[in-house]
């Protein structure tokens, strides 16, 4: 029996690499998953694919994770760290390049995008710098170039389900009559895993793409017929798409700087011209309405996480209308107190109407949540001093727990949308942190009000809630030491 090749996915943590990981698993080979953040990736909890942390902005943590790898798949962005990316994105790549060419790994594969033949954006500018950088070594590239890709995650797709979600009526530039040839998420990682053993010599550019070509607004028109939405779309010849990317913040949940830069380049075409990939590896190209039939499909029938991961359908209340990234805020607290501890304090969540601060304003969200029917004040807890999954505390439920680690809650209250909050307990040198992240997946118009209605009460109720936790924590602590001492 053979012993499977080593491929290794550097951004496994993004839309494109938390997909082609278990797919090249699947499809035979030793898969080393690979970002800066590995619980991210554990958090996915792939069959078969080992989880590594690694960051190429420092190169130094990258030979572990190549050593023996014959392919590396480079699907890092750095579009989050904001500003002037584009130097950044080159950077990363140089250090992803030299460190393959001194593990000896066979060929690299890009997933990067259709160059518009116009001025381009920051965004494929950015794009089109990583594929350079990685061509200037010895080590065999290919670079396979897509428009938008449909599935659940794809930033450019779920920046048209946001709008058509959101908006009944929207005032666009002049984009939405521009071209693209969508291509299907599953047509995509085809592509991909085959590119691995292309016969080829040298470094080779190939364009993949949809069977059609259709503008923004028909692509916005389709998704509506499958959500019962047809809003009314005014393209307008001032409104440029840089101006648009501002207002688009306020109506999608498609991390920002990520929703800007492609807004940015949606003022260009991005038709593919992909006959000679048909060819190398032919497939059943599906049409954007199967497209997106399979991505509502795919889903519903998502395993159910037991913690909060992006996009999964559970953590939207089974309702694929309700924005796939979630709006958030976090907070945190160290503590001298022990992990132990910690979760013992955790697991009062909701006793006695106690969520750690400001009382009366949970009192009042309850008395709200009560008399529009919702569970609150309704159910008691199962047990005074533990929680376990399942458990219902009046307006939540308890989606996933951890002990000592984390405790994972799903909101149950009326309201426009899906919300969550998660507690996590981690170690900090001779410290600990407790960290309370809040969740929330609008649902149209009125879940973004909700979302942004609140936000100023968020920083003074997270901090509140971790600063109190920890403070119970240590003063527990503290009468147990007492009390042995007597």
């Amino acid at each position: 029996m053979t012993t499977p090749k080593i491929a290794v996915v550097l951004g496994a943590s993004g839309y494109m690499g938390s997909n082609l990981a278990p797919a090249l698993s699947e499809a035979g080979w030793h898969v080393r998953a690979v970002a800066r953040n590995k619980a991210v990736l554990e958090a996915r909890e792939w069959p078969g694919v080992e989880c590594w942390s690694a960051d190429v902005l420092e190169p130094e943590t990258l030979a572990p994770v190549l050593e023996g790898a014959d392919v590396v798949y480079y699907l890092v962005h750095m579009m989050w760290t904001g500003g002037d990316f584009v130097p950044v994105e080159r950077r990363a790549a140089e250090n992803a390049r030299k460190a393959c060419e001194a593990a000896g790994v066979r060929r690299i594969v890009y997933l990067g995008g259709i160059m518009p033949k116009e001025k381009r954006s920051r965004h494929m500018e950015g794009r089109m710098v990583v594929g350079d950088a990685l061509r200037e070594g010895p080590i065999q590239v290919i670079e396979l170039q897509a428009a938008m890709i449909v599935g659940p995650g794809s930033a450019a797709f779920e920046v048209i389900r946001d709008l058509v979600n959101h908006l009944p009526f929207m005032i666009t530039p002049k984009w939405v009559r521009r071209r693209s040839t969508p291509i299907a998420l599953e047509n995509v990682l085809t592509y991909t895993i085959a590119a691995a053993d292309l016969p080829f010599e040298g470094d080779r550019i190939l364009e993949i793409a949809g069977p059609e070509v259709l503008t923004y607004q028909e692509i916005m028109d389709i998704y509506g017929e499958f959500v019962g939405k047809k809003p009314l779309v005014l393209p307008v010849p001032v409104l440029t798409p840089r101006l648009s990317s501002y207002w688009l913040y306020f109506v999608t949940s498609v991390p920002p700087t990520t929703a800007m830069s492609l807004v940015e380049g949606m003022a260009h075409d991005y038709v593919g011209e992909d006959a000679e990939m048909r060819k190398l590896v032919p497939q059943h190209l599906l049409t954007l309405r199967e497209s997106i039939a399979v991505t509502l499909e795919a889903e519903k029938t998502r395993q159910t996480p037991a913690r909060w991961v992006e996009g999964s359908i559970a953590c939207r209340d089974w309702n694929p209308q309700y924005s796939f990234y979630a709006k958030k805020f976090c907070g945190q607290q160290e503590t001298t107190a022990s992990r132990e501890s910690l979760f013992k304090v955790l697991q009062q969540f909701g006793r006695d109407g106690d969520f750690f601060s400001y009382r009366p304003l949970w009192w009042l969200r309850r008395a709200f949540d009560w008399l529009i029917g919702g569970p609150s004040f309704r159910t008691g807890r199962r047990d005074p001093e533990t929680l376990r999954m399942g458990d219902v505390v009046d307006g939540w439920r308890v989606l996933g727990i951890k002990p000592n680690e984390r405790l994972t809650l799903s909101m149950l209250m009326r309201a426009p949308g899906s919300g969550l909050q998660e507690f996590n307990i981690r170690e900090k040198g001779d410290r600990r942190v407790v960290e309370l992240c809040s969740y929330w997946h609008p649902a149209g118009f009125w879940g973004l009000s909700y979302w942004y209605g609140h936000l100023p009460l968020y920083s003074p109720l997270v901090n509140g809630a971790v600063a109190e936790i920890a403070r119970r924590a240590e003063a527990l602590e503290e009468a147990e030491r007492a009390a042995a001492t007597n």
